[in-house]
This record gives structure tokens, sequence and C-alpha cells, in this order.
């Protein structure tokens, strides 16, 4: 008996517990008998498993001579690695090797289902199946068709090369077939990479027509991939293509298109854009970003990107506890109408080391710093053609003291030293330097309360005083020309965000934090702060909030609540209670409704090179309509001249079989280079396949 029953668990599959025995085969019943034939006959809630491997049955009938094994129904067969078979009734040699199931049904990693009339398993490696009804759809007992299905004379299904063959295949909604073809090949759900075309979609657009889209997948071995998408309308021929690669130490990545158009005709057009990282030896970091474009107008017509300045670089970087070092070369190219690529710094070297030191005999912290930066414009015209090169390097000492009372006291001190080279410009000597001394004392005062609820509130006044020495250089204004005046730099020294500028003399800031939080309802906090100088700067713009001897008053803000509302803000305030700049950002989640907004004021100002004031307000949402459906909004709306920028609307179906996105967009803004355009996109995806876009698993109950 004993020797029949182990023979019976490797007729199964099941390897006998002799042989394994960390993972003993095991089987039960309610039944085991041998009858007069030699046959072993197991009945009755009959399961056999080993491992992750389970087969459970009403009956398993095994003959010893001739190694015959019959199963009878309902047969439910788990291999464990995510492939379910289930039968009315099967014939099937020793080992499940070859075999015949009837009325059978195999599920793929819980994603696609092919219901057959017979099974026939070849070698345990091939199923052939016949007569058979594929989809990744959820189909219930009640009658009713799935959304999509694939119905073919024989489906052949190979375990090893994870791909299903397909003759004679029809693909059907519901029951009305859409096309036919006799011959198709898809990779099982459980393959993460194999060559096939992915999900197609069309795009309509009021330059370029209607055209569709159809990406195909191809795999390069286990670590790189090109994906090819050819592009066709009316008016446009376009090969897209990405290309990813990853390494031992790193990865990259390159995305790009190649086109001829009925919009220039004679040119060829295109794009590339690429980015890769590496880790290097003794924890370095090699990055770079490449970005290119063929002309000004691609973008916008063909919507690969929203960039109007591009940007390519190679970087080089190390960051430890108390070192930091980059070196990094920079191409800049714009696309902005009116900008010129011959007058700006297309070219850019920049490179800083900064390292710090804790001195045990003073305490405190003692830190060095050290950048270099050159750039470059192709123009060999003076003045516009203006090239510039510079070191600077520091040296401070920063000491913080909590006293008895709570007083807070933070004290540096310190030097920066210039060096500064400037050819292709007669108005100004080529080489100047100086050497800075700085030094300022904070005082700050924290205090707190805990209210009664739970709720806890944080005031913090502070004040600093601030010195440094020095005249300024007589050096053009190349890299501070836009300042922001923020919580973040009102106790910096010098508030211009390059150090090609610096603020002079004896400066006085004061400020009070407020912050208010509460576990069970409304976070707040706000920010108040002035700056006071001896005497004024005229590198600050008059909307930069911080000219003449006393800037405007910073208030900053944020207020959100445990019901999904968030609130921040930001202003300045000038002495006439006039506002110079203004930031309000915003999101609300509330039920099946996300609602996010942006509004932006910045008033005139020609030291800028903004001729008129802006005014902007951008609003996206979305709304889960149920389950399947949702939609989402969004506009960009210039309020000062009462027109809209841009606006768009996308309609979303999603399923357990499906996924269907809808999404219509307008672009209001022309220039000499791009006209107001219309964009219509359609994409459609079968989910359950390795090589469709829908790889998000989502769940449906019969009934539901």
């Amino acid at each position: 008996m004993r020797r029949l029953l182990l023979t019976l668990l490797v007729a199964l599959g099941l390897p006998a517990a002799a042989q394994d025995s960390e993972r003993p085969a095991v089987l039960v019943a309610d039944d085991l008998f041998i009858t007069r034939d030699r046959e072993l006959v197991a009945q009755g809630n009959v399961e056999a498993f080993q491992g992750t491997t389970r087969i459970r049955a009403s009956a398993i009938r095994y003959n010893d001579e001739t190694g015959a094994l019959v199963i009878e129904g309902p047969i439910v067969l788990n291999d464990g690695d995510g492939t379910v078979i289930l039968a009315d009734a099967a014939e099937l040699d020793q080992g499940l090797q070859n075999g015949l199931l009837r009325g059978a049904r195999m599920v793929l990693n819980q994603q696609v289902q092919m219901a057959a009339v017979q099974i026939d398993r070849v070698e345990g490696r091939y199923s052939q199946l016949y007569k058979t009804a594929v989809t990744s759809c959820k189909t219930c007992n009640d009658g009713e068709l799935p959304l999509w299905q694939i119905r073919a004379r024989r489906v052949v299904h190979d375990t090893e090369a994870q791909q299903l063959y397909f003759d004679d295949a029809t693909f059907h909604i519901r029951s009305v077939p859409v096309f036919y073809l006799p011959r198709l090949r898809l990779p099982d759900p459980t393959l993460d990479r194999a060559d096939g075309f992915l999900a197609p979609s069309i795009r309509t657009t009021s330059l370029l027509g209607t055209g569709l889209k159809l990406p195909y997948f191809i795999t390069l071995g286990e670590s790189r991939d090109l994906t090819l998408t050819p592009y066709l309308s009316s008016s446009t021929r376009t090969l897209e293509f990405r290309y990813r690669q990853a390494f031992t130490n790193g990865d990259i990545e390159f995305d790009g298109a190649y086109t001829r158009d009925d919009q220039l005709p004679d040119e060829t057009r295109g794009y590339l854009f690429g980015e890769g990282s590496f880790e290097l030896e003794r924890g370095y970091k090699l990055s770079f970003t490449i970005e290119a474009v063929s002309d000004s107008s691609y973008f916008t017509e063909y919507g690969y990107s929203d960039e109007d300045r591009l940007r390519s670089d190679l970087t080089l970087s190390r960051a430890g506890r108390d070192s930091f070092v980059r070196t990094s070369l920079y191409n800049f190219e714009t696309l902005r109408p009116g900008e010129l690529n011959s007058t700006l710094p297309t070219v850019v070297i920049d490179g800083e080391f900064e390292r710090r030191f804790f001195p045990k005999a003073w305490g405190g912290e003692l830190r060095f710093g050290l950048e270099a930066h050159s750039h470059w414009r192709s123009s060999d015209v003076d003045v516009i053609g203006r090239d510039v090169s510079r070191i600077n390097g520091s040296l401070k000492y920063l000491r913080r003291f909590t006293h008895r009372s709570g007083l807070v006291t933070d004290a540096q001190v310190g030097t920066t030293f210039n060096f500064f080279d400037i050819t292709q410009d007669d108005t100004f000597a080529q080489n100047h330097s100086d050497i800075a001394p700085f030094a300022a004392v904070g005082l700050s005062y924290p205090m707190a309360r805990r209210e009664a609820g739970g709720a806890s509130q944080v005031l913090t006044p502070v004040v600093q005083l601030g010195w440094t020495d020095g005249s300024r250089l007589d050096i053009p204004n190349e890299e501070s020309t836009r300042v922001e005046f923020d919580q973040g730099n009102i106790l910096s020294l010098s508030r211009f965000p390059r150090p090609d500028r610096r603020e002079r003399g004896t400066t006085a800031a004061v400020a009070v934090n407020w912050s208010r939080f509460d576990p069970n309802g409304w976070d707040t906090y706000v920010a108040v702060g002035q700056v006071f100088r001896s005497i004024s700067d005229p590198a600050f713009t008059d909307t930069s909030g911080l000219s003449g001897v006393r800037s405007d008053v910073l208030l900053a803000g944020q207020i959100k609540n445990n019901a999904g509302l968030s609130l921040t803000a930001r202003t300045l305030v000038d002495s006439d209670f006039d506002i110079s700049k203004a930031e309000l950002r915003g999101g609300w989640s509330f039920g099946k409704t996300t609602v996010e907004g942006t509004y932006v004021w910045l008033e005139a100002d020609t030291a800028e090179d903004r001729t008129e004031a802006i005014s902007e307000v951008s609003l996206d949402g979305s709304y889960d309509i149920n389950k399947q459906w949702s939609a989402s909004a969004d506009v960009r709306y210039d309020v000062q001249n009462s027109t809209a920028a841009t606006a768009g609307l996308g309609l979303t179906y999603n399923n357990e079989c499906v996924s269907v996105d809808l999404s219509v967009r307008r672009r209001y803004t022309s220039s000499t280079s791009v006209e107001p355009s219309t964009d219509i996109g359609f994409n459609i995806g079968l989910r359950g396949f390795s090589a469709s876009n829908g790889t998000e698993r989502y769940e449906r109950s019969c009934g539901k």
C-alpha cells in the first residue's frame, strides 16, 4: 500500500516525501483503497499537494501496471506559479506530462482566462486548447458575454517561452466579430518583457490631421529594449523611438522622433532626449542629460514636451556627511520667441566644493566652500557677446548657543574671496578681485503652548544683525537678474541667488513664525518678515521686494486639514500696501473629486524684462464618476489679458480587461513660429497581456 501511494504521488507530479523531506507530499481523501485490478483509488474530497502545487478532485484512479491516471472532476490544478487549470475530467500519464483534460479552463496569473472544450498536455511544456475563448474580462455565470474575447480554433501555451499561439483567431466585442487573424502570437501574463505590439493610439490635431500610432516593443536581451512607434497621418510621417539599457551600476534612456511632414516639407525634423546616471567608485555619481530639437515649433505641434529652454549637461558629483563636490558642463538652447542663442550663455562650466569641520577645541562648525564658473556666448560682437569666468570662495565659522531661558543665539563670522575675468566687453575691465569679510548674530526665542484638545502652538520671534565689508566690484550682473524674497533667505547675509552679486553694509532682519498643529483638524503656519539695510542696493529690482533701505513686508502662510484641503500663499507688500508679487497654491480632495489650482501675480518690471503685469490662473481637477469612469479637466487663463492660454478635457474608462482614454486639448496662444491648435487623443489597451500598456491590476466581482 505504501509503495502504491508513493507511486500515485509521483504520478501526480508530487515527489515522495522520501525524496524531499523538507517539502513532504501529502494525499488527503475520504476513502483510499486498492481494487482487485491493482488500481489505487482515492475518492471523496481528494486533495494532493506538495509545496505550492495543489490538486483537488472528487476522485483519482491510478493503475500501477499501465501508469494510467484518471481524475474525476470537478478538478482544480494550481501549480503555485500563477497558473490554475479547472476541468470536468482528466486522463493523464505519470507525472502529468501528457494527457487530456475535458471541459477545461486555464487561468494565467489571475488575469487571462482560456476556456476550451479540450486541453492536451504535451511533454509537460505545452498545453493545446481546442475551440478556445480567451479574455481577461471577469466572466460570471449570468450568461453575459465578456466585453471582449479572442476566439480561436486552437491555442498553444508554451510555458517555457511564456507565449500564446493562436490559430484562426477572431477578435470579438461582446458577440460581434471585429477582425480575423489566421495567426496570432501574444505573451502570457507571467512574461515581464516580450517582443510585440503595444496598444495603439489615435491622435487628431488641427495642424497634423488624424493619425495612428502603433508602438512595437523589441527586447534586446535582459538589460536592453527598444520601442519603435510609427506615427502616420495625412500631414506627417514620424518614427518615434525609446531605447533603455540597465547596467550593474546605472542606467540610460533615450527618447526621440524622426519626422517628415507638410509643416516644413523640405526639412527633416525631430528631437532627442536622453538621460542616464551611474554609481562610480568612492561614492562618485556620474549623470548626463541630452535635450535637442530641430526647430522651435516642433514640440508645440507634436506635444512631446512643454520645454521652451533646453538643457544638456554632464555632471560628476559626490556627497558625503561632511563634504560635497560637483563639476558640471552645460549647454543651453532657447526656443522662446525674441531670444537668440548667439547672445545667451549657451556653454557653461560649473563646479563647487564644500567641506565642513567640527573643531573640538572651539566647538561649533568651520565651513569652507569654493565655486568656479564660466559661461560663453557664441556671438563675436562686443558687449552682447560677453564671456565671464569667476572663482568664489568662502571660509566661515558658525556656532549656536542655547541659553537656560530658552533664548537661542546663532553667530557666524567669515570672509569671501572673489576673482572675475570678463572678456569681449570693452565697457568693463577684464580682471576683478576682492575680499569681503562678514559677520552676523541672530536671536530667536521659540515659545510653545499645548491646548486642552491636544493641539499645540509654536511662536518664534527672530532678529538678525549682519555686516558685510567692502564695496561691490564694477562687474556686469550676469547671473543674479532674478531675485526671490521668501522664507528661505530672509536670514541670509546676501539674498542674491549667485555670488556675482553680494549685499554690502549693515543689515537687520526681523521675522515672526507662528504655527499650530492639531491632530484632529487644521494645521496652520504663518510667517512675517522684513529686512532693513544701511545702504540701498541698486541691483535689486523694484518688484524683488528688496529695493531701498527697507524691504517690502513678506507674508507667507499655509493651512491644511484632514479633509484634504491645503492652501499655500506668499506675497510682498510695500509701505503703501501695494502688492508687487503674489502666489497662491491650493488643492482639495473630497469624496470622488480632486481640485488643484495656482494663481500668480507679478507686477510689470522692465528690469526683469517684464513689460506688462502677469496675472494667471491655472486649475485642474478630476472626478471619479464610478469605479470604471473618471473625468478630468484643466485650464490656464491669462487674467491680465482676459484670454485662455490652454484648456483640456479627459475621459477615462478602466476595468479589469480594458483601458480607454479620450483627451481633447486646445492651445490658444500663438507666435511667429506656432499657431493655435486643437489636439484630440484616443488610446485603448487590452489588460492582461504583458505586451499591453495596461499593467495595473484591477479587480471586479460578479454582480458588481
